[in-house]
């Protein structure tokens, strides 16, 4: 389906709040983070991750530790498909932008055409730009990947209510090969104490561990994105691990209402 067309860019909706807005000072900090977890990594770059999406003092570190695990990639990485939940508009099914390019204070990312045209033949994708205008899920990935790869494009995706088959078969139809990687952006758990928050994603993560694809809005406000990326997981026998995991009250300081976030990386067989 499609509703809207044009050949513009998506300005960005968050520089400022969820991120600096001064290119310099950006690239500074997702630097920063980055540098933080480069001499952890040691297994093989995996092929799909499960990241993040507040703000930079909260969980940019966490965003970090997930994509310093493909920083490897840098030459290799050409595409990539991100999908998050809607915050602010009502949706059912999935959309694509009609924009073709998102901007941040780094630049801009192309929309990847003919995986977006391929997408929309198949009838069950929508095409708005409406969702994504002010959608941060997918925004703040973009910094860390402007600095991670040399030259790749887009796919972003915006999910709102959605089965888990068919995020599932979305992501099996733009799975590709090594050349291609696969973002799902979820925080945790919101607005327990400290305490409540670590019991709740401990267990959400041994869920996602589990690959179980029934997690609720409760345990993971991207909920839907990473149930469908469990269902193709379990299909094809997928490993998933977790990378590391916090919450606003390890980053921030306040403790009486927190924030929880996760990254996880999947593997395909053989690449652990």
């Amino acid at each position: 389906m499609r509703l809207e067309r044009g050949n513009t860019s998506r300005p960005p909706a968050v520089a400022g709040s969820f991120y600096p807005d001064d290119a310099h000072e950006l690239r500074e900090m997702v630097s920063g983070y980055l540098r933080q977890h480069s001499a952890a990594v040691t297994a093989a770059p995996p092929k799909a991750l499960i990241v993040p999406h507040a703000g930079y003092i909260y969980s940019g570190g966490t965003a970090a530790a997930a994509y310093a695990s493909v920083a490897s990639l840098r030459q290799v990485v050409r595409r990539i498909v991100l999908i998050g939940p809607s915050h602010r508009v009502y949706l059912r099914g999935m959309a694509v932008p009609a924009a073709s390019s998102f901007a941040t204070p780094l630049g801009n990312v192309a929309i990847d055409q003919s995986l977006k045209a391929s997408l929309l033949q198949r009838g069950d994708v929508l095409e708005s730009d409406t969702p994504h205008a002010q959608e941060h899920c997918l925004e703040v990935q973009l910094p860390f990947l402007q600095l991670l790869f040399d030259d790749f494009t887009l796919l972003p995706l915006v999910l709102g209510s959605v089965a888990p088959e068919h995020v599932a078969a979305v992501l099996a139809h733009t799975w590709g090969d090594t050349a291609t990687l696969v973002l799902v952006s979820s925080d945790l758990s919101h607005y327990h104490t400290y305490t409540q928050a670590q019991q709740i994603d401990a267990a959400t993560s041994a869920a996602i561990l589990r690959r179980e694809t029934t997690l609720g809005g409760e345990q993971a406000c991207g909920a839907v994105g990473i149930n469908g990326l469990l269902h193709l997981a379990g299909q094809r026998q997928l490993a998933v691990s977790e990378i590391a995991r916090c919450n606003s009250g390890d980053t921030a300081g306040d403790r009486s209402r927190v924030v929880g976030y996760g990254a996880f990386a999947v593997h395909e067989p053989g690449h652990c």
